[in-house]
């Protein structure tokens, strides 16, 4: 029997999934280009007339809830989503791709930092039959050399770790309706999106494209953000960490033996003596530090566990806007 996925029928009817934070700056121009995106693919017959826009506020604390109210009464194609609350970036995205509506999900950053040009092509993998569309940057020449020498850290640390991630992809990518009800029963509250889209498997393909300067704004990703994901990803798909710690146990337990029969065979079979502060206080320290070290692993995994085991919800949706949303039926 043939697979009904691995071609899919023109137009689509697709949707594109941006999170916001503190975007007033950049909102209007995003969806000015977002628009004009929209009625070029209709244009080629690549998308249906009942594509939308998904705004997600991730509990913003400037006007973007204001702007994204205006766009939408401005544009049929502009739906909103209101989050309760600041929920963070990947619960926002995860919002946003398990809210709105679509036989495929495109999410992008509203900063205009990706690419959009490139979305046709991804539109066009999809019809192919991919079910995963990844925006993979060409080079990361318009870094800082910071950036670059970080990023390069970052993707050597996940390979060590053996974290699954694509070298140069963040959260720009294209879903379809399949991939996206295989990724909603994944029920984990320590999201790292990234790790879980490769999990799914199913067909997938790459477009690059060349990132560009963040239009207005500041980044929503400084270092510590930064950090923090790097840790999340590797807490979340590796216990390479906790191996860690056995073999470090292991080494130091040997080092340990070692030592006290290099000590007791000094003390018997020779008249020197031991210099008493050095060889007490030195190994005490660095057993100290060893063990502070390993309970902070080990207890960042149950901190996971006993997130993991109170079931609450990852995001609260607030508000709905957008006649996409009350009305799907009746568009086409």
């Amino acid at each position: 029997m043939e697979n009904s996925y691995m071609y899919r029928s023109v137009p689509l009817k697709i949707g594109i999934v941006v999170p916001c934070f503190n975007e007033e700056d950049v909102l209007p121009e995003t969806n000015a280009r977002l628009i004009a995106l929209l009625a070029q693919m209709r244009d080629i017959g690549l998308i249906k007339n009942c594509s939308a826009i998904f705004y997600v506020d991730d509990g913003s604390q400037d006007n973007t809830w204001s702007i994204i109210e205006q766009l939408s009464d401005a544009y049929s194609e502009v739906c909103g989503i209101k989050l309760s609350r600041n929920c963070g970036h990947q619960s926002a995205l995860l919002c946003g791709l398990m809210t709105a509506l679509g036989d495929a999900l495109i999410s992008v950053d509203a900063d205009l930092q990706d690419d959009l040009n490139v979305i046709p092509q991804m539109v066009q993998h999809c019809l192919n039959g991919s079910d995963i569309v990844y925006g993979v940057r060409k080079s990361r020449e318009s870094d800082t050399l910071f950036k670059r020498l970080t990023a390069a850290g970052y993707y050597k640390l996940m390979s060590a770790m053996n974290v699954d991630i694509l070298y140069n992809h963040a959260d720009f990518r294209l879903l379809s309706r399949r991939a996206l009800n295989a990724l909603s029963g994944y029920r984990e509250v320590n999201l790292f999106l990234r790790g879980l889209v490769r999990l799914l498997g199913f067909s997938s393909a790459v477009v690059e494209y060349d990132r560009s300067e963040r239009f207005a704004g500041e980044s929503k990703y400084p270092l510590r953000k930064m950090l923090s994901l790097a840790w999340q990803g590797v807490t979340s798909f590796s216990t390479a960490p906790l191996r860690l710690i056995t073999t470090l146990g292991v080494i130091v337990s040997f080092v340990s033996v070692a030592l006290a029969v290099w000590a007791l065979s000094t003390s018997f079979f020779t008249n020197k003596t031991l210099p008493g502060w050095t060889s007490t206080v030195v190994p005490m320290y660095f057993l100290g530090g060893v063990q502070l070290l390993s309970l902070g692993v080990i207890g960042e995994y149950m901190a996971k566990i006993y997130m993991e085991s109170k079931g609450r919800p990852k995001f609260i949706v607030e508000k709905l806007l957008g006649k996409f949303f009350f009305d799907d039926k009746k568009i086409d």
